[in-house]
């Protein structure tokens, strides 16, 4: 009976190629032993692959189980072993999730060297009551409450080869009665029951307690992940448009998102949208706490005065604006964020005459020209009043030369509006949301030592235009291939 399951369940849900081999992982224990059984039994190739991480004293003689179960079988057999202390220690993780993480690695790795069209691993209905459990009480969302589908792709540990998990339907009592029916020797994991993993504490006390409640607890809470797998299945189309609209870059290490996009849609995909931008930097992240989404979208409504925020599982929140767009990128502390699209300006400053241009950073340029109809600017619509282009500027302006450079520690500024109060150069870059990775090129107009403009942001008030001005100069910042 548990062969025509498999069987039915290989056909519907797994969508293999049968004359390509399936890679499984194989414990000793009774799932995956029964699951290799089953492949075998109907006829898929297969490898067996085991991993020693050398917890316990028993390690060595299981994977000597496995290798002799496999190399009786005339199946190709693979193994390794991994130091699985020194890794959780190294990045303070607790032995499950380090063996988890070793462990999969391990099996992707050899799947994509030996070209197999899959992993197979053998949790069974019981590992998904469990999930669904530890989620639950991690405060997790829609998405780990639907539990593990029987086929992923793309996953943490790949975006072409899936992983399987065909026994999500079968009870741990079935698979016991396979074992016997079969005569199937199984190591025993003593781990398995030692209650100081959080997994073993679900299976052996808080499950037994639910059930006192409700005899039918497992199967209930199976049935609820598989119907949340469905709802979720629908939600996740709707975020996927949604995505496609919010989406703007993405580059190694890092992500951005159009702010404004993202805020037109309800909060319950503006949570997916989040959780799927970490898991895009973060894959092997199992859990996404409900503190950090909200960090992210208080962020997203709300940025800081320095347009940064350090986030979970070292992740940060940069806020830039682009052209009028706001966007935030997610990224890791080790991520080098793509190149601005912002002017920049490098090496020493530059004199400008008027007229004239200068050429910077990145195929940007600064024009200057005399307008030769001053009065045009005090007409009943001045185009200076009205100006759409932060990156152009009409100035009144005397002497024919300029200075082009960039910012200096103790820089002050007098923008327009402010009745030629000043200020500190670097607390209008905050104001302004100015990503600070900009900020050391952004390049400065001056008037001697005076800075008259700081494009895209601001206009001083030293040189704005009046009724007794009499030589108006345009400024003009652009890239050449927009002009």
């Amino acid at each position: 009976m548990l062969l025509d399951y498999l069987t039915l369940i290989l056909q519907q849900d797994c969508i293999l190629d049968p004359t390509k081999p399936v890679l499984i992982g194989v414990s000793g224990g009774p799932d995956s032993l029964s699951l290799l059984d089953l492949f075998i039994r109907i006829g898929l190739p297969v490898i067996a692959a085991h991993v020693n991480h050398h917890l316990r004293i028993e390690s060595d003689d299981e994977a000597l189980f496995v290798k002799h179960f496999a190399e009786g079988r005339q199946i190709p057999y693979l193994a390794a072993e991994l130091d699985v202390r020194a890794y959780a220690q190294s990045y303070q993780l607790s032995l499950e999730e380090a063996a988890r993480i070793l462990r999969y690695r391990f099996l992707f790795s050899q799947a994509e060297q030996n070209r197999a069209q899959a992993v197979a691993v053998a949790h069974t209905a019981d590992d998904q009551v469990e999930t669904l459990l530890m989620h639950l009480l991690r405060g997790a969302g829609l998405a780990g409450l639907r539990g593990m589908p029987v086929r992923a792709l793309p996953n943490a540990w790949s975006q072409t080869i899936p992983l399987l998990r065909p026994l999500l339907g079968v009870w741990r009592s079935e698979i016991m009665a396979y074992c016997a029916e079969r005569g199937l020797t199984p190591v025993f994991d003593r781990t398995n029951l030692d209650t100081t993993y959080f997994r073993n504490r679900l299976r052996h006390e808080l499950i037994p307690t639910l059930e006192t409640y409700n005899p039918q607890a497992r199967r209930l809470l199976w049935r609820t992940a598989h119907t949340l797998a469905d709802d979720y299945a629908v939600i996740e189309a709707q975020v996927e448009a949604a995505w496609q609209a919010c989406f703007l870059a993405q580059a190694v290490g890092c992500i951005a998102l159009d702010v404004e996009a993202l805020q037109r849609y309800p909060i319950g995909i503006q949570r997916h949208l989040c959780r799927r931008a970490i898991a895009g930097l973060r894959p092997t992240l199992r859990d996404i706490d409900y503190e950090t989404v909200v960090a992210m979208l208080e962020f997203f409504a709300h940025p800081t005065r320095s347009g940064q925020r350090e986030l979970a599982a070292g992740l940060r929140l940069l806020w830039e604006t682009s052209g009028g767009q706001a966007r935030v990128w997610l990224a890791g502390w080790e991520a080098e964020l793509p190149g601005l699209e912002y002017p920049s300006m490098t090496g020493a400053p530059q004199s400008l005459s008027v007229p004239g241009s200068i050429s910077l950073d990145g195929e940007w340029r600064l024009s200057a020209e005399v307008v030769a109809e001053a009065s045009a600017f005090f007409s009943p619509s001045p185009l200076w009043v009205d100006n759409p282009d932060p990156f152009q500027a009409w100035i009144s302006l005397d002497d024919p030369s300029l200075l082009l450079r960039t910012y200096r520690p103790g820089d002050r500024f007098a923008p327009l509006g402010m009745g030629g109060h000043s200020l500190k150069l670097s607390d209008l870059f905050i104001n302004h949301k100015l990503p600070r990775r900009a900020r050391a090129t952004w390049p400065l107009v001056c008037a001697g030592e005076q800075i008259i403009w700081a494009p895209g942001i601001r206009l001083g008030h030293a040189v704005r235009l009046t009724d007794q001005s009499l030589r108006v100069v345009k400024l003009r910042l652009y890239r050449e291939t927009q002009r």
